[in-house]
Order: C-alpha cells, then structure tokens, then sequence
C-alpha cells in the first residue's frame, strides 16, 4: 500500500501544525506551507518525521507559491487542507470601517486562495480519490459584530465546497468549523483567550473526516467529537 500524502497550508502554527503532527506520527508524506520561513522549518523539524515533509514557504494568495506547492505534489494527493486564513484588521472593525483593500485580501486568502489551489492539484486529488477540507467558522453562519469581512469570507469558501461536491461527488469535500481554539488568529481578534481549547483538540474532529465514509458536507468539530464519544 503506498504512503499517502496530504498538502496542508498555514501548518506553521495552531490547527494546521497540530493536525500535521498528527499525519506525520502516522507516517504520511506532507507537503506544508507557512508565511514565515523561518517559523515553518522550526515547525518542520519538530515532527516526527521531517524526512518525509516537503515544506514551501509563502502566502497562499501569490500564484507563483501556490504553483510551487502543487509542483511539489506526488501524481496522487491524498488530502487536501486549506488552513491558512487570515483574519483582517485587528482590532476588529464594523464592515462601516472595514477598508476595502482589507477585505480583498481576506478574500484573497480565505476563499479565491482554497479553491485555486485545489484547482491546481485536481488531477492528483482524483486519482487517488481524495479529500479536500476546508477549515471554515461559526463567523460563516452566525453574524457577530466585527467579524463581517472574515465571515463572509468563510461563508463564500462553504459555499464553494457544497458546489465542489456536487460537481466531483468521487471525492470528499468537507467544510468544518473548528470551533473557539487558542490561536494566534483568535488571540488577534480578542487577546483574552483564556480557557478556549488548544487546537491539537480539535485533530480527533478532523480525523474523523480524514479516516471516514462521512459523505461531503459542512460540519461541525464539537458534533463530530460528540459522536466520536458516544461511540
């Protein structure tokens, strides 16, 4: 059986390093990706296996970095995660505030940036029948003051991944809210983050996505550790 391989991006840091941590334990075969160069390879070199993780730096929204990521997959992609977001101007500004040239990047990253890249690496993905996830928010669905220009973001990148399902049902395409974690993101947003969850507790969610039959869909981290633990 050959080693399957995921292409994960923004994995320098909080959801997106804890879940390659994960993938590399079990002996996957990883490309990566994270703004900091230097970040990323100390990330790099914390796993496991840093023998089998190709790692490309850059930001998702450059062409040119995302044609060299899909330059560095295998014929067969595995898994695809689109993980690397960006939240916008901190503090958080009413979209009144909201600069236009703020929410154009948000958009960049948060939603053109998934769908080119799977765009990129559709033909590996097929042939191994793979999985795209992308990491999405409760700001897609519920409307909290300040977070209209990253929801909105997250709300168009769900909609792209229901209309992705339905025009490649042989693949699996998920949308997964992650929930409140500790990140660096979150803590830009609101620097309080005392009490929320670290994001290596959110991973067992997104395995269950990973490892699976569940068909294509939105879904929600905290529902699918709740059933996990039920069973």
């Amino acid at each position: 059986m050959s080693t399957p391989t995921a292409l994960v991006t923004g994995a320098s840091r909080g959801l997106g390093a804890a879940l390659t941590h994960v993938l590399a334990r079990r002996g996957w075969r990883l490309v990566v990706d994270g703004r900091d160069p230097e970040r990323l390879a100390a990330a790099v070199a914390a796993l496991p296996r840093p023998d089998l993780v190709t790692a490309v730096a850059g930001d998702v929204a450059d062409p040119a970095h995302r044609a060299a990521l899909a330059a560095a997959v295998p014929d067969r992609l595995d898994l695809l995660v689109a993980n690397a977001s960006e939240l916008g101007p901190s503090p958080l500004p009413r979209l009144a505030d909201l600069p236009v040239a703020a929410l154009e990047r948000v958009l960049a990253v948060n939603t053109v940036a998934p769908l080119a890249l799977l765009q990129a690496v559709l033909p590996a993905l097929e042939r191994a029948r793979g999985r795209f996830l992308a990491i999405s928010s409760d700001a897609a669905v519920e409307a909290y003051a300040g977070w209209g220009g990253y929801g909105a973001s997250k709300a168009a990148l769900d909609q792209l991944t229901a209309v992705l399902a339905v025009e490649h049902p042989a693949l699996r395409v998920y949308a997964v809210d992650p929930g409140d974690m500790a990140t660096d993101l979150h803590r830009a947003a609101e620097p309080d983050a005392t009490g929320l969850p670290e994001p290596g507790t959110v991973v067992p969610a997104l395995l269950r996505l990973v490892d699976g039959e569940l068909p294509s869909g939105r879904y929600r981290a905290a529902d699918l550790t709740a059933v996990e633990a039920d069973r």
